[in-house]
């Protein structure tokens, strides 16, 4: 720790600190443009400057010395800064006259207007008059894909854009070139980025150099109802707000959470606000005479109760990736009372069984405990396709300690070195076995993470066999060697939001009950009556036969196409739901707009259809329901909080006997942009989906 005065302020801080950081810490304000918390320093717009006492007769960028830096005075007091001399005053007042030379002052139709770092530092640290009377410059506009819109006269070349990309989302594809008068932002060969976080280079950039394209002039800060929420793009379950207009949302944009996301979001999070509004379902259908017709709710519910009083209990229900807690509680509730044990919420032949502990499906070392690690295996996972913003956790904890990854799966480029070890089970199993030198790694590593994708332990084609053996060797390889005490390695990466809470309500197979794949099955051979789809597209529904199909769903997606009754929901951001992301962290989301049309909040649904086949369930409200299910399953009341999973249960699942002697271990996402249905609705992701398979047939 150092000892500096700060505008006459004694504090103490660590010797590391910058001046920047130590006037922060004495309660003083710095203003900035090219320096970011989460970037290295690059020290280029001089804006942060401040006056050292005994140090040159001139200002210092405060961003980029060091505490330890100052000389103490001529009888050891503590070294001293000023930030509001007369210097500092004057000092800014320059550097923001030469940054306004050459910008176009085009506020009243730039999209930053409002929320912008130079508009306000103008106001603040600026002057009234400008002495340049030459003409500006002119730079042309760059490409940058379809989601970032460039007006390149605005920048001011602080490079915060080309450090995160470089060093975040580790792609080399933008850059500073030229000199002087002549130096240009550029993603040198005028191609789209590539990067599935590029997006966030919009909220880094301080002017209107980079805006986002999607949203271009459709709306104003101002005009804009804010709602803090969670994402459920992708089981990370990133803090994101929601900005609407109206009824409709007009973006959405990340909220700091160090525990998730930090500050960033995927592009699939940030710009598929579009597909909340396209082919919506907005009322009812019932299928008359081979055609889906639109219908009253009495008359959609009326159908559904005909056939559920048929049906006695050969009733089933699978739910979706976006399905939140509280709906598959109430669908759970429903088909027990009708003698029916069929629920499933996992893909098909998935390997995770309903007697595992709660170890065997959570990220156990958490989101923010890959910083931790001192050693990282991917099994059967791309987690730059199933979960970016986690994925750059990786990638920030490889740069900072240069920790050996391996991986067994696919060979995808995932921004950050590694090791490939092969492709299937057998590669695994020899791993587990003590054979290779990475083996030797995760032995002598104290916080080693086995991540393991939902793809390696879902196999549709070679059955639940092989997943459960992937689970037990990744088991071995996460609790043998030198683990520290309480470390538990063993993270299993879902790629869908309503995977960790359903599975925490049981709502999987029970009673007699049968998984999803065996549910169409069964549907197929006649031998099941109904079959609820909660949002569950991504299956194969030609192989449902004659069963009379329910779809609660938004979407007019596969499962609407195959439904004999649609009975319209809300998604993610028009109802108060929750959800629980990978790690085991309960979350919950907050209405932005009311859902279109005649469509209802999903338990609502489920709870007048109870009603109406008699068999009503115990709630009448959200706020009921909740009491409920916090009854049955008390740490869903814990928001924001992670129930961890009993270390222990690693080693009993180690212990499992494994049979198969070979799979191919595979991501289940092959592309980042079209898992959902809300995604494959956006008109943005599938350009986006297009120009990415583009790129992938060019590389080939």
């Amino acid at each position: 720790m150092a000892n500096i005065k700060v505008d006459g302020i004694l504090i103490e801080v660590p010797d590391h600190y910058t001046l920047m950081q130590a006037a922060e810490a004495a309660g003083a304000e710095i203003p900035r443009f090219c320096y970011h918390e989460r970037l290295s320093v690059a020290g280029n717009c001089r804006m942060c400057l401040v006056e050292v006492k005994g140090g040159p007769p001139k200002p210092q960028a405060s961003c980029a010395m060091s505490v330890r830096d100052l000389r103490p005075g001529p009888n050891g007091e503590a070294p001293e800064m000023f930030t509001n001399t007369p210097m500092v005053k004057k000092a800014r007042e320059g550097v923001m006259e030469f940054l306004l030379i050459n910008h176009p002052l085009d506020c009243p139709i730039c999209d930053q207007g409002g929320e912008c770092d130079l508009q306000d530092q103008a106001m603040a640290y600026g002057v009234d008059k400008n002495r340049f009377a030459e003409n500006k410059r002119a730079v042309e506009d760059k490409y940058l894909g379809p989601l970032v819109k460039t007006s390149m006269n605005r920048c001011i070349h602080c490079t915060r854009c080309v450090r995160f990309t470089t060093e975040v989302a580790g792609i080399s594809e933008m850059g500073l070139i030229g000199r002087g008068e002549d130096a240009e932002i550029t993603s040198y060969l005028e191609k789209a980025l590539t990067s599935e976080l590029q997006g966030n280079v919009i909220d880094l950039c301080p002017v209107g150099a980079l805006t986002s394209k999607p949203y271009a002039f459709h709306a104003r800060p101002w005009e804009l109802s804010k709602t803090e929420t969670i994402d459920v793009m992708d089981a990370v379950g990133s803090s994101i707000r929601v900005d609407s207009r109206g009824r409709e949302v007009m973006r959405i944009l990340p909220r700091i959470n160090e525990a998730i996301n930090e500050e960033w979001i995927s592009d699939k999070t940030r710009f598929v606000w579009d597909g909340l509004k396209s082919q919506r379902l907005d009322r009812p259908y019932v299928r008359r005479n081979g055609k889906l017709q639109a219908a009253t709710w009495e008359e959609a519910f009326a159908a559904v109760a005909t056939r559920m009083k048929k049906a006695g209990n050969k009733v089933g229900a699978i739910a979706g990736d976006l399905a939140a807690v509280e709906e598959m509680f109430a669908l759970k509730g429903l088909l027990a009372a009708v003698g029916s044990g069929m629920t499933d919420v996992r893909p098909a032949m998935s390997g995770i069984d309903p007697s595992m502990p709660r170890a065997a499906y959570l990220f156990n070392p958490t989101i923010a405990g890959i910083e931790e690690a001192d050693a990282i295996l991917i099994i059967g996972s791309n987690p730059r396709r199933e979960a970016s913003v986690l994925n750059a956790r990786i990638r920030k904890t490889w740069r900072a300690k240069g920790l050996p990854i391996a991986v067994i799966g696919e060979a995808a480029d995932l921004t950050y070195d590694y090791t490939y070890l092969g492709e299937g089970l057998e590669t695994l199993a020899d791993l587990a076995a003590g054979n290779g030198a990475f083996a030797q790694t995760l032995k002598n590593a104290q916080r080693p993470i086995v991540i393991v994708g939902e793809g390696a332990v879902s196999h549709a084609a070679l059955g639940k066999q092989v997943g459960r053996d992937v689970i037990a060797l990744a088991a071995r390889l996460a609790s043998g060697g030198n683990v520290a005490e309480g470390w538990n390695g063993f993270a299993l990466l879902h790629n869908a939001a309503s995977r960790v809470g359903g599975l925490d309500i049981g709502f999987v197979p029970h009673d007699g009950g049968v998984c999803s794949a065996d549910q169409i099955a069964l549907a197929g051979k006649g031998e099941l009556d109904v079959l609820f789809l909660l949002g569950a597209d991504e299956y194969d529904m030609s192989a449902m036969g004659k069963a009379f199909v329910v779809y609660i769903g938004t979407h007019g997606d596969a499962g609407a196409h195959r439904a004999d009754v649609i009975l319209p929901a809300a998604t993610y951001t028009e109802k108060s739901a929750t959800y629980v992301n990978t790690e085991g962290r309960v979350q919950v989301t907050t209405r932005a707009v009311f859902p279109p049309g005649d469509a209802k909040e999903d338990w609502a649904i489920i709870r007048a259809l109870s009603g109406i086949i008699g068999q009503p369930l115990a709630y009448n409200s959200l706020t009921q329901l909740r009491a409920a299910l916090y009854a049955q399953y008390p740490h869903l009341a814990r928001i924001d909080e992670i129930a961890p999973a009993n270390a222990a249960d690693l080693g009993r699942l180690a212990q499992a006997a494994v049979k198969t002697t070979s799979a191919p271990l595979r991501s289940s996402v092959t592309d980042f942009y079209l898992t959902n249905p809300i995604a494959r609705a956006s008109a943005i992701m599938g350009e986006c989906a297009a120009m990415a398979a583009g790129l992938q047939q060019a590389a080939e």
